[in-house]
């Protein structure tokens, strides 16, 4: 959602006919309705998170927590330090059922909630309980076999991810922005698959990136998936405490 919205290769300005989405607010409620209409058992809700360091503030989410979210708005600190991190890395150009996450390219303007949500719902456990024939099931499918360029596409020409999407963006607590408007903050998703890695997910970088491995009890509000994943992201973008999160987990109904 990132002002300067930009494409991993190079940092070129994501093209003037590439769709653009209204920004998705920070919304607990809002995106778990997003969520369920995209096709995610209702089982699963997003509840906010309102410490990552205060173990009583962190019981407050059901656990395991299968995937968190993180706001922020993106400072020069941060973009220093993720220009400098994707220019040791090649393009990712992973496809098949075979790779570790399923990772999408961002190519819409503002969409950046969104992609964070799809992330989050369509990776480790959860992906698990997405609805047979949903319109998240048909990304799926339709996604998976495909390069990350395709697969952008998938994204941008899905109508039904679009009507969700617009539904839910302008019905937040506060005014929704325009969808040409400038937004400066980003979502970062943080995922654990099965077989125990933890995975940044943003797709305004190269590709997914592996922050390490967790272990068998351990989920991404684990001691050592906080430490390995949003701890450390806030280092590296030089300490902003800026910030929100908020996580996929069961739902208290």
């Amino acid at each position: 959602m990132a002002s300067n919205e930009v494409d991993p290769h190079g940092g070129v300005p994501a093209a003037s006919d590439r769709p653009a989405f209204i920004p998705l607010e920070a919304n607990p409620e809002l995106m778990t309705s997003l969520l369920h209409k995209l096709g995610l058992s209702t089982s699963l809700q997003v509840h906010d998170v309102y410490s990552l360091t205060d173990p009583d503030m962190l019981a407050f989410i059901p656990r395991p927590a299968l995937a968190l979210l993180m706001v922020f708005p993106v400072s020069a600190a941060y973009e220093s330090a993720r220009l400098a991190e994707d220019s040791l890395l090649e393009d990712y150009s992973g496809k098949g059922p075979l790779e570790p996450v399923l990772w999408f390219r961002q190519t819409i303007r503002n969409a950046c909630g969104l992609m964070g949500l799809l992330h989050a719902a369509i990776n480790g456990p959860a992906r698990q309980l997405v609805e047979d024939g949903s319109t998240l099931d048909k990304i799926i499918k339709d996604a998976t076999p495909l390069d990350p360029v395709a697969r952008a596409r998938v994204l941008e020409t899905n109508s039904e991810l679009a009507n969700a999407h617009k539904s839910a963006a302008t019905q937040g607590d506060t005014e929704a922005p325009a969808a040409t408007d400038e937004v400066d903050l980003h979502y970062v998703c943080f995922v654990k698959t099965e077989d125990g890695g933890l995975w940044e997910l943003d797709g305004r970088r190269k590709g997914p990136l592996k922050r390490g491995e967790l272990g068998k009890d351990d989920d991404v509000l684990s001691q050592a998936a906080l430490t390995l994943g949003p701890l450390k992201f806030l280092e590296r973008g030089g300490g902003d405490l800026r910030f929100s999160c908020v996580a996929l987990a069961s739902s208290f109904d």
